[in-house]
């Protein structure tokens, strides 16, 4: 492997129609293969934050490409660049100089083969806020004694809320505070293949004995069972084992076990039996730490007016806050200054998703699949019960998280006059004080929304 040029610019023109134009100038701009050692690629970054971007966000796509082009290559590994190192063909020979600002040894950035675990996933680092401080105070039960108390411990909530992170930094810590304790994470999708497979090579005995070995499992995404009998039939056995031995299980899902459709109910029923906690939209004030955290790690400054546009900007996903300061630290480094608020906008702009617009007709079918009834008894003049309040919560979350005026939300829902639509608006709204499993329902409902 020689013409690194060459190669290195075909994986590019691959890598350049997968992602956004603008990520592609931010993090691939000025990277370049230094070298190649026994199957070990050797790619040159200008500064720890490209390289931190690339290694969360691009590595396993970036291996891919590579392996694809040559199929010696084995690993790839990261490398900051000095300025002057790639500024002057005549220094394109000499071995690049680590930058004094990488804190974190190369090493930690991957994933430990044994357990699986990613280790910069720990409790130092997950910023607690009011919504998130009923999950991560069960997490810290779970640690006091794994397998006595939460057993299973179940996360849910919608995507880049710190489920993953948080279920990660339970089963690191798990391994410093009991280390004769072995740790396994994996997703449920991976869990399912990996049956599949036994299963086709006669070898589904070394499966269940492959997961049997462990003191605490840790599953992401098990919303992936639904539907799916063979792989819950696997992991409801699985499930019993652990419980019978005092074995932790801990798990996370985009939603609530009781409303995961397809799902048996022997295997609801175990997910009951411990402990699920809620990861909602985080607040205002925790999303103000959160940017603020992530400025701090970067050692970057911005102003208390462009953190809380920041953390007013982007309300629901905590990965999108991350990646956005990830770039504003980039361009900040680069600029060399603080960048103003026509800066961060168009950052924004380029890098978020956009919030997605949605009809009345598409609402009412999200919330009649949900409830299981005929959309069009939700314009209908029935009162049955099992009508009533799917319509009920149609009419609220029009109000509540669309904006939609009473008198408009009446004329979609079948004519009605607009104080029957108050009427079920401010009655939604005074029993999810107290109704936990309306509340649960609403959560649900705007997760799929």
């Amino acid at each position: 492997m020689h013409d690194y040029s060459k190669m290195w610019q075909t994986a590019l023109v691959e890598i350049e129609t997968a992602v956004s134009q603008a990520n592609f100038s931010t993090w691939f701009k000025e990277t370049r293969i230094i070298r190649e050692e026994e199957g070990v690629v050797y790619l040159g970054v200008p500064n720890s934050f490209t390289q931190e971007w690339l290694v969360k966000k691009f590595h396993n796509s970036i291996l891919r490409i590579l392996r694809q082009a040559n199929e010696q290559v084995r690993a790839l590994e990261y490398v900051i660049e000095k300025e002057s190192g790639s500024k002057s063909d005549s220094s394109r020979n000499k071995k690049p100089a680590m930058m004094p600002t990488m804190a974190m040894p190369l090493q930690d950035f991957y994933i430990n083969k044994e357990d699986n675990l990613n280790p910069r996933y720990t409790f130092e680092n997950f910023v607690v806020g009011p919504f998130n401080e009923l999950a991560h105070a069960a997490s810290q039960t779970v640690l006091k004694g794994p397998g006595q108390t939460y057993n299973p411990l179940l996360v849910y909530g919608g995507p880049g809320r710190g489920k993953t992170h948080l279920i990660q930094a339970i089963g690191n810590q798990i391994k410093v505070a009991f280390p004769n304790k072995k740790v396994f994470y994996l997703t449920s999708e991976r869990f399912g293949s990996e049956f599949l497979s036994a299963l086709q090579e006669g070898k589904a005995q070394a499966f269940k004995e492959k997961y049997r070995k462990y003191d605490v499992v840790i599953m992401d995404d098990v919303q992936f069972f639904s539907s799916k009998e063979k792989f819950q039939e696997e992991f409801f056995h699985l499930f019993n084992t652990f419980k019978d031995t005092g074995r932790q299980l801990i798990f996370s899902s985009d939603k609530h076990p009781n409303v995961i459709p397809g799902l048996e109910e022997r295997v609801r029923s175990r997910f009951n039996a411990g402990m699920s906690v809620d990861i909602p939209e985080p607040d205002q004030e925790s999303r103000m730490a959160i940017v603020r955290t992530k400025c701090a790690i970067h050692n970057i400054t911005l102003s208390p007016e462009l953190m809380e546009f920041l953390a007013s900007t982007i309300k629901d996903n905590i990965r999108e806050i991350e990646g956005v300061v990830n770039i504003v630290a980039c361009q900040t480094q680069l600029k060399n200054r603080e960048l103003n608020i026509n800066e961060i906008k168009n950052i924004l702009k380029n890098n978020t998703r956009p919030k997605k617009m949605m009809s009345v007709k598409e609402v009412v079918k999200i919330v009649s699949d949900f409830y299981n009834i005929d959309e069009e008894s939700i314009y209908n003049k029935t009162r049955r019960k099992e009508i009533v309040r799917p319509r009920q919560m149609v009419m609220y979350l029009l109000r509540e998280d669309f904006g939609i005026s009473f008198p408009s939300i009446g004329e979609k829902l079948g004519g009605r006059d607009h104080t029957t639509v108050i009427h079920s608006y401010e009655k939604v709204k005074t029993e999810l004080k107290n109704d936990t499993i309306l509340a649960q329902e609403v959560t649900e409902l705007r997760s799929m929304i």
